[in-house]
Parts: structure tokens; sequence; C-alpha cells
């Protein structure tokens, strides 16, 4: 796609801990139980179905992946980390998904394989690269979609002006868990700011749309988290 002496390494930019198997359990953990239904409902809403294919970018440890694969006829789950997707290979093993394949690779380097697909989902992913890269990978995402295909995409996005900053994180910090082995304490909030690359909702919205594609519908809970369902023009 493009000269590798300026492509940016997401696996060493992801962070060491990415590739080690004991923080990939703690990973899961922390991450709770987050209910996939609302994924699988927003493609089934736009018509996608049982022969449908769907690339789960930065899936992780499988928590949509693995439900979804039940739901569609095809599911690619790509990750940068060899861990991760060691991680749900176990979680995958006892439910016998002939259609769910795990690629090792990041937004900026996946290499899709035959026709393009009908879906692309992304859950908390796209705040690991910079906003120049996320518009990269936005495009890259649309390129790899059909005309039509859906855009499914969570995220750690703010949704509030820059002078409201304190106040809300101040809210956010107040709500984080008191134990950092089962849920996301406030220092992991506030290391997430300072290290990782969150945008604001007015920078991202025109991303999405400079990438072709039209949002169809949007869901925030809490200033931090938004839910975007989009749509290739």
């Amino acid at each position: 796609m493009m000269d590798n002496a300026w492509l940016l390494d997401e696996l060493a930019f992801a962070g060491g801990e990415h590739v080690d198997i004991e923080f990939v359990g703690g990973y899961d953990r922390k991450q709770g139980q987050p209910d996939p239904a609302p994924e699988v409902e927003a493609f089934l809403a736009q018509g996608l179905d049982a022969i449908s294919t769907i690339v789960d970018l930065a899936a992780g440890t499988g928590q949509f992946a693995i439900p979804a694969a039940r739901k569609f006829g095809r599911i690619v789950a790509v990750d940068i980390s060899p861990a991760m997707l060691e991680f749900l290979r176990r979680e995958a093993a006892g439910h016998a998904l002939s259609n769910l394949e795990r690629v090792q690779a990041g937004f900026l380097g996946y290499e899709p394989e035959g026709p393009p697909a009908d879906g692309v989902h992304s859950r908390h992913g796209l705040h690991q690269l910079p906003d120049f890269w996320k518009a990269i990978a936005l495009d890259r995402i649309a390129r790899m979609l059909r005309p039509g295909g859906v855009l499914r995409v969570r995220d750690l996005i703010y949704d509030f002006a820059p002078g409201q900053a304190t106040e809300v994180f101040e809210r956010w910090f107040a709500g984080a868990a008191t134990n950092g082995a089962v849920g996301y304490t406030a220092e992991d909030y506030a290391q997430h700011i300072r290290t990782e690359h969150s945008t604001f909702r007015w920078l991202f919205e025109p991303m999405l749309r400079t990438a072709g594609f039209e949002i169809v519908t949007v869901e925030y809970h809490a200033a931090p988290y938004g839910s975007y369902t989009c749509v290739k023009r």
C-alpha cells in the first residue's frame, strides 16, 4: 500500500504488553463481558446475514468475533498481537466455529483476500493510532468494503469541548473501578489520556465522511464512549 520507510510499526506502537500472554489474560478480565448484541444487531439492521463476511479489526480476545461467527457467514479476526490471537484461538476452540479466521495484522497492514467485505467491526482499537493514521486506516477500511458495506466502530471518543476536559475527566474517574485486577481504575483512565490517541468527536466524524462513509447512527455512552454505524457510499 505504501513505502515501509514511513509506515507506522503498529505492533511496536501498541506497546510491548500486547505481546505478553499473561497481560492479555488480565486484559480480557478487565474488559468484563461487553454485550456483543448491539454490535451484531447493528449489522443485522443494515441487512447483513448468514452469508455475509465481516472483518473484525483489532479483534483482541474475540469478544465480538466469537458470537458474531454464530450469526454471519465468515468472520476474519485481525489483530496485530500474536498473544491476542493465541488467546482468541483458545477461547474459540470449544465452539466449533469453522467460519472464524485469524490474521496477524494491523489497521495499516491488513491485506484482505477474496471479494470485498460486507462489514467491518472495530471496538476500542482506533485510539491506538494518532489522528493522521486514523484517517489512513478509515480510508483503508472503506476500500476493503463493498459499496453499501457497513462499518461499526465503538471507541473512546471525546464528545465535549476542550474547555470541558477537566470536568468530564473528573466525572469519568469518579466512576472507575477501585480494583485494577477486575476493572479500569482512575489511573488507567489517566494513562489512556496521556499516552493513547482518543480524538474529539468533531474531528472523528469528518474523518469518517472523508473516507466515504455516511453516518447512519451515533450513540454516546457518557462523554468518552461513542458507537457509530456507517455505510460506505
